[in-house]
């Protein structure tokens, strides 16, 4: 084919993805749980596990007062399918054979209840994400992808131990407001989504941009993007359909590699 021959293919023509809109319930919460096996593998992949610490829920379609999560001690690269748990509003697990995390529940039951738009949420203790936490600090523009998470994100200013209290969630979930985010003080950080893939993307983004300003800081002087072009680059990136955009390769590179995650 010579060049003189080739034409603009038609953008109608072009593929792209968006999300999936269900009719069937039964359909959806197979959906959302595949998600949640392979935000878990990648969260496991990228060393985000610290032991037992760390989950990510995803709200039951169905019955919304329920959450699905990854269960009590079990390593974020091997979870299945099969093997997440359904836990009802009062903490009990009511699908599934293994127990829940009880921090899981006291944070990410109040923060789905305060947060009826949050399909999904994700905390865990990531390296640097813990270590900005650490210094009470905000994630700063001081990147374009940083720029998500400019005035949408919130700061849990009071470290009291490990969260098992649901009223501790409950002011947990006041502090990440309606935000995309929020760095809890000496402990790591807690995203929310529409989806389970945005909840995961900006964890992992939001992790990666601590990491960015840990290091520009420690190299020397930073010179932050200014407030209106943060305003505007959170206009353009900071959406959770682009949250969920951004972790379609995650996905697609998750479930070639492990696709024993779908049993």
């Amino acid at each position: 084919m010579s060049l003189s021959d080739l034409r603009p293919v038609p953008s109608e023509s072009l593929q792209f993805r968006f999300p999936r809109k269900f009719d069937d319930v039964a359909e959806e919460r197979r959906h959302r749980m595949e998600r949640l096996a392979a935000a878990l593998r990648l969260f496991g992949r990228f060393g985000f596990e610290e032991g037992v610490a760390g989950h990510i829920t995803a709200r039951d379609p169905e019955h919304t007062d329920h959450f699905w999560v990854n269960p009590f001690g079990m390593s974020f690269k091997h979870v299945r399918v099969s093997d997440l748990i359904l836990v009802n509003h009062q903490g009990e697990v009511v699908e599934g054979a293994r127990p829940v995390n009880q921090a899981a529940f006291a944070i990410h039951s109040m923060v789905h209840q305060a947060r009826p738009d949050a399909v999904a949420a994700a905390h865990s203790h990531s390296l640097h994400g813990k270590a900005l936490s650490a210094l009470g600090q905000m994630v700063e523009p001081l990147t374009q992808d940083a720029c998500a998470f400019y005035e949408d994100h919130g700061l849990f200013d009071d470290y009291t131990g490990v969260v098992l209290d649901v009223e501790e969630g409950r002011r947990i979930a006041r502090a990440l407001g309606s935000h995309k985010a929020v760095i809890l003080r000496n402990h790591g950080l807690l995203t929310v989504g529409d989806s389970v893939d945005a909840a995961a993307w900006w964890f992992i983004t939001m992790e990666r941009s601590c990491q960015a300003q840990l290091l520009a800081k420690a190299a020397g002087q930073v010179v932050p993007i200014t407030h209106e072009n943060a305003k505007l680059t959170h206009g353009q990136i900071g959406n959770d359909l682009v949250g969920w955009i951004n972790f379609q390769p995650l996905y697609d590179q998750i479930s070639r590699t492990d696709p024993d995650l779908f049993d």
